[in-house]
């Protein structure tokens, strides 16, 4: 193993936060990432394996144990009755990825065009956007199970996806190591433009859309909120929307929109079954006082999208946490809702 020791994790995230990891290594295969887990454990180190680090929190202490980033490449497709399967190695760019199926005019993924990160993170969070969920086309999850060492293939009902969730992040946290995920995806299907935000991109117009042109305007609308990361753009130093929409019972929905009457202003709502809604956290930490923009030290909520919290320059995880902290208290003593992070937190 070519191991580097004391490296920085911070410029490997897209926040920009965080102390080193004692010892760094980069996966290119299979066999390397067992060879990672064999090394950690026989030397009774903490492990933390690295994708994209586009939606994580690293403390100002860094990581103490190793640090495996999972750099696995290749993708191959192949037509299957009447769809086209892709099979894509965890390491891959999840943008580019999702280009290259907009390219070869399969629908499935146009949606979540502009997501920073590696496909391998994918399936973790059920990662969506803009009316598609990826668990909506992954067909198999194949991983590496930290108990024993096997490789195996999780079908998609066996990852258990719900909404921002999966067993990887649930029950099975920690437990297992993303190497590949298969895709199912049709070609020459139609776009999904169901979302808010694409039918108002698309109003008046009497053709439908194309995958290319849908991809288009997805970029278009999350660059507008800084959603894509660019250099020379403040807001994009971020880890992305910083907190879930909470789904409530429809009767904590009554006692939140309760508090909200006097402002003379419904919470938004979107069914989300069994008797729950979800309402946007957004929405509600606007309606509790923090508006774009709003600065705490170093870091502030984005001047173009409020769930993400943004790194202004030399901010550290202690500083991210306290404007975490900040806009929780808010919302909780406003609604009585409690928002729960998206990130991940490591070294904490």
């Amino acid at each position: 193993m070519q191991l580097r020791e004391n490296v920085p994790l911070g410029p490997l995230t897209t926040l920009g936060v965080g102390g080193p990891a004692r010892y760094f290594f980069e996966a290119r295969s299979e066999e390397d990432v067992c060879e990672a887990v064999a090394w950690a454990r026989a030397r009774t180190l903490p492990l933390f394996v690295l994708g994209g680090g586009s939606n994580l929190v690293v403390s100002d202490a860094g990581w103490p144990g190793l640090v495996a980033k999972i750099a696995l490449k290749g993708v191959t497709d192949h037509a299957r009755e009447g769809k086209r399967v892709f099979d894509v190695q965890a390491g891959e760019d999840w943008d580019e990825f999702a280009a290259r199926t907009v390219s070869q005019d399969c629908a499935g993924l146009e949606c979540l065009s502009g997501i920073p990160g590696t496909v391998g993170g994918t399936p973790v969070q059920n990662v969506g956007a803009y009316g598609q969920d990826v668990s909506e086309t992954i067909e198999r999850v194949r991983a590496l199970r930290l108990a024993d060492l096997s490789i195996v293939e999780l079908t998609n009902a066996e990852c258990a996806f719900s909404y921002r969730t999966s067993r990887f992040n649930t029950v099975d946290r920690d437990r297992y190591i993303i190497l590949r995920v298969s895709f199912v995806l049709s070609p020459g299907g139609a776009p999904n433009i169901e979302y808010a935000d694409l039918r108002r991109h698309f109003a008046g117009r009497e053709a439908r859309p194309t995958l290319h042109e849908t991809r288009q305007a997805v970029l278009g609308i999350r660059r507008a909120k800084a959603m894509v990361i660019e250099d020379g753009e403040e807001d994009s130093r971020s880890a992305g929307s910083f907190f879930k929409n909470p789904i409530v019972p429809v009767e904590q929905y009554g006692r939140i929109a309760a508090a909200a009457g006097h402002r003379g202003i419904a919470p938004p709502q979107y069914p989300a079954g069994d008797g729950r809604v979800k309402i946007p956290a957004a929405w509600l930490i606007e309606q509790s006082g923090l508006h774009k923009g709003f600065r705490h030290g170093p870091v502030a909520i984005s001047r173009k999208h409020t769930l993400a919290l943004v790194n202004r320059g030399g901010a550290t995880a202690a500083d991210v946490l306290a404007m975490k902290d900040l806009v929780q208290c808010r919302v909780r003593e406003t609604f009585g809702v409690e928002l729960t992070p998206e990130p991940v937190f490591i070294g904490f």
